[in-house]
């Protein structure tokens, strides 16, 4: 063993240590966590968000100002008053109140719901809100029916170019659903003991065909509409019902804009998101001009604004309508309510399956305490706007006496939604020929009355909601993601809109199926066993037995779904038969929810039943008590009769409930229509218990990250 060196030996051999114990650096040395037991406090107080010391900030201050006011009051009494002097000045604080009246509970709040056809706006203590067309036109060289040379619906021409026979003029494929349905109805109505002539389709198509309009001048017609006059010079754009009112003929010509198309952002008619979102604007600030009366850009500052967005909504619209209404209309305060549960605010139910049926967008959402539940949400691209185009090609089909009807022309598609209003019926006691007539207005031309037979078209249009084969679907899906980018997870790249589990289930029975040789091993091991083991059930969901257990997150997968088959039923393909075909050059199939090549078109019943589903995540409580609280709202669902037959329809699926099956109507008489903006203005009232509300400092300081601390569901 060696000894120790002495330093000298050390020093010899150039050893010797000569540091002086110096540090190797002049900076500060950090000794490191022990990893074992460690904490931190950052994000996990109410006092370090500034959205909740605001919040707090505001409420000590307005309780300083009770307590001051109440002090101040207390001073100034008088110690001894009199019974005459009391008397004395409970009349004069009496005409004191009646001099100046307190302000309404509401009447600075405005409540906005958009759609895709109509505008809803009021303020929060106005009874009905105000209904303006969600239209814009604009001066163009050619109006819409001029830029489109096809007439809508789109019919055939034979090779030479001649006009198809009405019966042939939509393809075979059309024409047989059509007779399809047609002889379905036959038979329910005789196993329903109702009685039916057996050449009522041919009496129908002879009188149409040997009728003649009858011509009416216009000083004879009570009823005569009264076109917009256009000022000199010319506006760039008009909005609202004026424009509906241009006539197609004027010069110079105007063209109609829709900024909102099927519950999306109309990317295809557009080609700058900033138009776009500046349309929305102008029609928006044109309605609170004229209809609230809040013609000065100055007093809007003092006003709040409650905003009433979908339940599957996204992002990039939702900041963007943030971002509108925080600078350009510098309202005081803005909130967010989801449509479902303004519904329900409106309709005064705690819990309810709500069935919201619009124009162009049908919403499905189980709202429970107050609370949608998040896997129950589906959005369904059909409303009352297909059912409209439906009825005119089954009426062209039978010979219809105007078969020059374009609906790309605005006086005729005001005709047809009105003949759609008035004579669509889902009651089969009213399926019968009958003789109606309708008067077509033309600006500048004499009125011309027709006269015209319908038989089953009233009921087999309104049917397309269960069977949306009969619908066209083609074009809803054009400029999608052309001009809004789908919102990403700022960390890791990935989609972060809200997703569902009811809508992954529908889009996976309505997806394409994948080909073998795109599909990995592994699926195409698993893939051919789920469809033997479920042979025929894209269409029927398993509203009980088969709900996966899915996590609320946005980044869910939809591994739990089953497999599409490689035939589909007849319903699920034609429903999905516009939507474009997988990528070829993906390898693997992506998440369904991801996807926006799949059109989500499916038969509303199997759509409520499957909402249901994913909302009692097979609790038979839960399922009875939603099942029992169906609430159908909007303006699609007025067709007479409908809540009888969605009733029927769902008894038939769901046997073992129907006794629990009941369609409820909103309480108190209200409108359908108007349900979803009145639960938004009684949102808006409620001034003490809404921690909702993003100010201006919030947002100069935080931008849109407020939405996630504001909202009231998980954003």
């Amino acid at each position: 063993m060696v000894g120790k060196k002495s330093g000298k030996a050390l020093r010899d051999e150039g050893l010797e240590r000569t540091d002086n114990n110096m540090d190797l650096s002049s900076w500060p040395q950090i000794a490191a966590i022990n990893q074992k037991n460690y904490y931190t406090d950052y994000l996990k107080r109410d006092d370090q968000y500034l959205a909740f010391r605001l919040q707090n900030e505001e409420a000590r201050t307005k309780m300083a100002k009770n307590a001051k006011d109440r002090d101040r009051a207390l001073a100034m009494a008088k110690p001894e008053v009199t019974e005459a002097e009391a008397e004395a000045d409970g009349e004069a604080t009496m005409e004191d109140a009646e001099e100046t009246p307190a302000e309404a509970i509401g009447s600075k709040v405005i409540v906005i719901h958009v759609g895709s056809q109509n505008l809803r706006i009021g303020l929060s203590s106005d009874a009905l809100p105000k209904t303006v067309p969600m239209v814009i036109a604009r001066k163009s060289a050619t109006n819409e029916s001029e830029d489109h040379d096809e007439p809508k619906p789109k019919r055939m021409k034979r090779e030479d170019g001649s006009a198809e026979d009405p019966e042939n003029q939509f393809g075979p494929e059309w024409s047989a659903e059509f007779n399809r349905m047609s002889s379905d109805l036959k038979v329910r109505m005789r196993q329903n003991k109702r009685r039916m002539l057996p050449n009522s389709k041919e009496m129908v198509v002879n009188f149409n065909r040997r009728t003649s309009p009858e011509t009416i001048s216009e000083h004879n017609d009570p009823s005569r509409v009264e076109w917009t006059e256009l000022s000199n010079p010319p506006p760039e754009y008009i909005v609202g019902q004026d424009a509906l009112r241009i006539p197609d003929s004027s010069n110079p010509r105007y063209k109609l804009y829709w900024p909102i198309q099927n519950g999306w952002c109309n990317e295809q008619d557009y080609q700058s998101k900033r138009m776009l979102f500046l349309d929305i604007s102008l029609i928006l600030e044109n309605a609170i001009q004229t209809q609230l009366g809040l013609t000065s850009k100055k007093e809007w500052p003092q006003y709040s604004c409650v905003f009433v967005i979908p339940d599957l909504y996204d992002k990039s619209y939702v900041t963007q309508v943030l971002d509108m209404l925080m600078r350009e209309f510098a309202f005081a305060r803005v909130c967010f309510i989801q449509e479902s549960l303004a519904a329900t605010f409106g309709a005064g139910f705690t819990s309810a399956c709500v069935v919201d049926i619009g124009a162009q967008k049908t919403s499905i959402c189980c709202v429970e305490e107050g609370m949608c539940i998040e896997n129950s949400r589906v959005n369904l691209k059909m409303g009352g706007q297909d059912v409209t185009q439906a009825f005119v090609k089954m009426m062209l089909h039978d010979h219809f006496p105007y078969a020059d009807i374009n609906l790309w022309r605005r006086y005729d598609f005001l005709l047809a939604e009105e003949l759609k209003k008035s004579l669509c019926t889902m009651s089969e006691a009213s399926v019968s020929p009958q003789v109606f007539d309708f008067h077509l207005r033309v600006s500048g031309q004499d009125t011309q009355k027709h006269t015209f037979k319908a038989f089953d078209e009233v009921h087999l249009a309104p049917m397309g909601f269960f069977e949306p084969t009969i619908f066209d679907n083609d074009e809803k899906l054009g400029g999608r993601r052309k001009l809004i980018e789908r919102s990403v997870d700022i960390y890791d790249g990935q989609p972060n809109d809200p997703v569902s589990g009811a809508q992954s289930e529908i889009m996976t029975a309505l997806a394409p199926a994948i080909p073998a040789s795109e599909k990995t091993n592994g699926e195409a091991q698993a893939a051919p066993t789920d469809a033997q083991a479920t042979p025929a059930r894209p269409q029927q969901p398993n509203a009980i037995g088969r709900v996966q257990e899915q996590e609320a997150t946005p980044h869910s997968s939809v591994a739990g779904s089953p497999a599409p088959e490689a035939a589909p039923t007849p319903q699920a393909a034609g429903a999905g038969s516009s939507a474009a075909p997988a990528p070829a050059a993906q390898p693997a199939r992506p998440a369904v929810e991801y996807r926006d090549d799949i059109l989500p078109v499916y038969a509303l019943d199997n759509a409520i039943l499957t909402s249901i589903a994913h909302a009692a995540r097979s609790d038979e409580k839960k399922m009875r008590d939603f099942i029992g609280g169906i609430m159908i709202v909007g303006g699609g669902s007025l067709t007479t009769g409908f809540n009888l037959f969605l009733e029927e329809r769902l008894q038939i699926l769901r046997p073992g409930f129907a006794k629990e099956i009941m369609i409820g109507v909103p309480p108190r008489d209200l409108d359908p229509q108007v349900v979803v903006w009145k639960g938004a203005s009684i949102f808006g009232k409620l001034s003490g218990t809404n921690d909702s509300w993003i100010g201006q400092l919030e947002y100069d300081r935080l931008g849109h990250r407020l939405l996630a601390y504001k909202c009231m569901w998980a954003y």
